[in-house]
């Protein structure tokens, strides 16, 4: 018998649009066809019509364990993950301890392993002295190699000339850059704490943390990997001006890569006098200009992937004052309804976001069977249903440890009433299914 069988879906895949059946067995999609008979399965679905797409797969995520429990864990996060559509994550270095030894690494994958509810991987940190480990690194070991070009405090800012060039030059695998020019930063916040001490308005983040110290640090990675040879990934482009540094086209071409985070597409500068620092982030929500270049650069391929940069907070830390108030949003849980909304706004077509959110994930990380609807893949997938009128963000429980959304006053035309992790049910219907145990990723390198 198998496992699962979802009749009558409208599968997206591929580039393709059409009616089928899926039946899953052993965790592994086995059969995809117009109609599915004389099969038996332990559970039975009706999609009736409503779109079946691969799961996203999140590229960036902080899920803060071990060591900010406050914040999230694991467990957590990856519940709201799935509840948003997301069925594998790649979870940043930046914990407590961070991710810069083998043994931290093994310590998040043994974690996962307990309590993950989506497929997992997990980002390897760079120091400035753990160089000679990460150039020992298997390839396969780890989702990539994150290093923070700014923006980042302790041992995990490098931002050393010499230092950089060694890791640019003996990267094993892909390597994603968070760039913004620290010393610019600085520069900007110490003017504006002259004019108003600790009472700095949010709406300035944007301008402390400006296109000019995005550009200038991306620059410097695209100019690093040019020189090296690396295969370089940077994350969460702000800026118009950065676009000039990568070229269009399928991401399989690509040495130079680049992402775009949700809710750098969906806010912009005017926002901070309703939200203030709940959507406080790094590197910074610019401008309309900005966001809508950002937008227009999915569709030419200029940016090969979504994510989330899901990070979240207490409220209570994020209504302290600037200097205090921490950068990052909680976003998984509602993932896939706000690409969507990209989608009805004719951002892109559905196609399109299934590639940034899925295919192309899996094909930059070189993720092993997984972000398409084949048979003989693992079984990742949502069944995402158009709702009759939008629904509140607010009308739904927050299943973020955090308890709060950016996305309060807004609402959402798209729903995921089911998602599949390794051919297991892990949300359908409003509830998580915590019998569901997400797998780690295999990259074949």
């Amino acid at each position: 018998m198998a496992d699962l069988l979802i009749r009558n879906a409208r599968v997206v895949n591929e580039g393709r649009e059409f009616d089928a059946d899926l039946l899953v067995a052993h965790g592994r999609i086995e059969k995809i066809a117009a109609s599915i008979d004389n099969a038996q399965a332990r559970i039975e679905l009706d999609a009736d019509g409503r779109w079946l797409v691969p799961g996203m797969i999140d590229d960036q995520v902080h899920f803060r364990e071990p060591g900010a429990a406050h914040k999230g864990s694991i467990a957590s996060e990856s519940r709201a993950a799935v509840a948003g559509g997301i069925t594998s994550f790649m979870d940043m270095p930046n914990t407590h301890p961070p991710t810069l030894t083998l043994a931290a690494l093994a310590d998040k994958q043994r974690r996962a392993a307990a309590t993950a509810r989506a497929n997992y991987g997990f980002h390897f940190g760079v120091s400035r002295d753990n160089l000679e480990t990460i150039a020992a690194l298997d390839p396969g070991a780890v989702a990539g190699i994150k290093v923070f070009m700014g923006a980042s405090t302790g041992d995990m800012l490098v931002d050393d000339p010499q230092v950089l060039e060694k890791l640019f030059s003996c990267a094993p695998t892909i390597l994603l850059a968070h760039c913004e020019h620290t010393p610019s930063i600085l520069a900007n916040q110490a003017r504006w704490q002259q004019r108003h001490g600790t009472f700095i308005p949010p709406a300035a983040h944007p301008q402390i943390r400006d296109a000019q110290a995005c550009y200038r640090s991306s620059m410097l990675a695209v100019e690093l990997a040019r020189r090296f040879g690396t295969r370089l990934h940077v994350l969460h482009l702000t800026t118009a001006g950065e676009l000039a540094l990568f070229e269009p086209g399928p991401v399989t071409g690509k040495r130079i890569t680049a992402e775009v985070c949700l809710h750098h597409l969906l806010f912009d500068d005017s926002d901070y006098a309703a939200l203030g620092h709940l959507i406080k982030c790094n590197p910074a929500i610019k401008s309309r200009a900005d966001r809508d270049a950002l937008r227009q650069a999915l569709a030419s391929d200029l940016i090969d992937v979504i994510g989330t940069d899901h990070a979240p907070h207490s409220l209570e830390e994020k209504q302290r004052d600037y200097l205090q108030a921490p950068s990052g949003l909680p976003l998984v849980q509602h993932a896939l309804p706000a690409a969507l909304e990209l989608v009805s706004e004719g951002v892109m077509s559905l196609s399109q976001m299934v590639s940034k959110t899925s295919h192309a994930v899996a094909d930059l990380f070189a993720i092993r069977e997984r972000g398409y609807l084949r048979e003989g893949y693992w079984a990742d997938f949502a069944v995402v249903e158009r709702l009759a009128q939008p629904l509140p963000a607010s009308a739904q429980p927050i299943l973020a440890h955090c308890g709060w959304t950016p996305f309060a006053q807004r609402s959402f035309r798209h729903a995921v009433r089911s998602t599949v992790v390794s051919g297991q049910l892990a949300w359908h219907q409003g509830q998580v299914i915590d019998s569901c145990q997400g797998l780690p990723l295999m990259f074949e390198r």
